[in-house]
């Protein structure tokens, strides 16, 4: 009777366990996508192997735009998602990605803050549970010659990655093209761009050294990607796990957050050390730039509405 019993019970555990799907959009090496390695480690190890998350990096189960989509119906659990990305669906999202709204780690982390309440409640209405954001390190421009003003970029093919960087190209006379981070290498090869803004740990992901010359060191922007969950599959973990996996996501945001900074530095010595000039921008440049993120943030503020505008004020601390 007990050994039956027994068998029981261990079919029962069997049953209940899970074996998760999650889509990533960045390459194995990232430090996002090693963050998330751990994250998924530490919920097997927390919930006695009742869930296994098997992460798919680079882009390998769904392009990058096509994540979201595909955790809201249900076709993957799990995802990491550009929050940017979202922009055009719902202003909010592009805040993080304005010139010079949030240039700091400490300025990025009170914009989360901020933002995060009311990012939670918009993913919610959409069946989705927002788990945690881990941010890029400060943006940079990369060119293969030298910049010293905005007018040295105009007709310059410049790769957008979200609404953001593709208006802030139309502002400054560049043409936006849209180019995912798998892509980068192959489209400065091919000329298809000739510039872009991004984090130095992204140049190093795709040896921009190969292809550009110059790493100005803008510090424009810090943009947040976010792990996300489908609600039926949240809602399908017994209590237990449930809390396993918050508890697990808030290490991996904090380590997150500390592995970027850590990261920002050393990616900068890499890109140097492979040749590039990373180059403090000039005054004049940084001014045309500066100048572009506050007709930025007019617009934004003319979009989002009264519920972002009340995020921004928050941040400002007004």
């Amino acid at each position: 009777m007990r050994q039956s019993l027994l068998g029981f019970l261990l079919l029962l555990s069997v049953a209940q366990a899970q074996t998760w799907n999650m889509a990533t959009p960045y390459p194995p090496a990232n430090f996002h996508t090693q963050n998330i390695l751990q994250f998924a480690k530490e919920v097997e190890e927390a919930t006695g192997s009742r869930l296994k998350i098997t992460v798919h990096p680079g882009g390998s189960l769904f392009p990058h735009p096509q994540i979201l989509p595909a955790v809201r119906n249900g076709q993957v659990q799990m995802g990491e998602v550009l929050m940017s990305l979202l922009a055009n669906e719902n202003p909010l999202f592009n805040l993080d990605s304005i010139p010079f709204v949030a240039t700091s780690y400490e300025e990025a982390r009170r914009l989360y803050q901020a933002q995060r309440p009311e990012v939670e409640k918009w993913l919610a209405q959409r069946g989705v549970v927002f788990l945690y954001a881990v941010p890029w390190p400060p943006q940079g421009l990369y060119t293969k010659r030298p910049v010293n003003t905005a007018q040295d970029l105009k007709g310059m093919r410049f790769r957008a990655y979200n609404p953001a960087t593709a208006r802030l190209a139309e502002l400054l006379g560049m043409q936006p093209v849209q180019v995912e981070a798998a892509d980068i290498p192959q489209a400065f090869a091919t000329g298809i761009v000739e510039a872009m803004i991004t984090s130095p740990v992204t140049g190093v992901d795709s040896q921009a050294w190969d292809f550009a010359r110059y790493f100005y060191d803008l510090k424009a922007w810090i943009p947040k990607n976010m792990v996300v969950i489908g609600r039926r599959a949240f809602e399908s973990l017994s209590p237990q796990d449930r809390e396993a996996l918050l508890q697990a996501a808030r290490r991996a945001e904090e380590r997150g957050w500390r592995l970027s900074q850590e990261q920002e530095e050393k990616a900068i010595q890499t890109l140097a050390s492979r040749g590039m000039q990373v180059v403090k921008p000039s005054p004049a440049l940084m001014a045309d730039l500066k100048k572009v993120g506050q007709t930025m943030i007019l617009e934004w503020q003319r979009q989002v509405g009264a519920t972002g505008v009340k995020v921004y004020r928050q941040y400002l601390g007004r």
